[in-house]
Formats: structure tokens, sequence, C-alpha cells
């Protein structure tokens, strides 16, 4: 009767203990780096919680010096936000920008704004928005 091959069956030999060894110890690092990420993910979720979004729905331009833009805007009810906006010509260059204050009371603001410009824009682009600082 022949033999099994050494190593596969049974006990391990010292190579297979010292290879067991390493592979637990990369499951190991493995597993507590992805338990720090995902604890950060949730940290960052939730310090994020009270801040002021912004969504920019729709921009028309209405003359060679305006452009109109509908925004949605979500903040908490007490905080006041402020939104930037820039206006692009269709070589992609800006023609303007300005921010909007979203005084506090509502946390939901559905708003038409209007936006000035030096030059004809093509479209309007939310830069982004924030607490107001005060």
């Amino acid at each position: 009767m022949t033999q099994p091959p050494a190593g596969r069956y049974g006990r391990p030999t010292g190579d297979d203990a010292r290879r067991d060894r390493r592979l637990r110890r990369a499951g190991l690092v493995l597993g507590i780096a992805f338990t720090a990420l995902l604890g950060w993910i949730g940290v960052s979720y939730i310090s994020t919680a009270g801040t002021v979004s912004g969504e920019l729905i729709k921009s028309r331009p209405v003359s060679d010096t305006e452009v109109q833009v509908h925004l949605e805007v979500r903040k908490d009810e007490g905080v006041t936000g402020v939104c930037s906006l820039r206006a692009l010509s269709v070589d992609r260059g800006e023609v303007g920008r300005a921010d909007f204050t979203f005084e506090a009371g509502e946390s939901r603001v559905d708003r038409v704004v209007t936006l000035e410009t030096t030059g004809r824009a093509y479209a309007a682009e939310l830069v982004g928005c924030k607490e107001a600082a005060g």
C-alpha cells in the first residue's frame, strides 16, 4: 500500500505551521483595518449630519447678463446656509459667481435665484453649500 503525500493529512509540519501563523496574522491585520475603516466611515457620516447641502435642479439663461437657477437646499431649521453658484460660458469660462443666503427657519428651501453675469451664460454650477459664519 502506498503512503499519502507528506503534509497532506494530520498535523502540519514546521513549514506549514509557520505559514498558518502568517496567514492568521495577515487576516487579523486586515480584519482590524477593515473594522477601523468602517468606524471612520460611520463617524464621518454622523459628523456631517448637521451640514447644509444643496442641489441645482435646473438653470436657464434669461438674458446676456443673467441666468436663473432653481436650487433646493436642505439644512437644519435653526441654521442659516450659504450656497455658492457660478455661471459658465460656452467655452466653460466663468462669467459670474455669487453667494446666496438661506435664512434659518426652514429645513428644506426650494427657490429660484438670479445670478448676474458678465457675458452670456451657457450653464450654471453649484460650487457648494455651507453653514453661514457667525
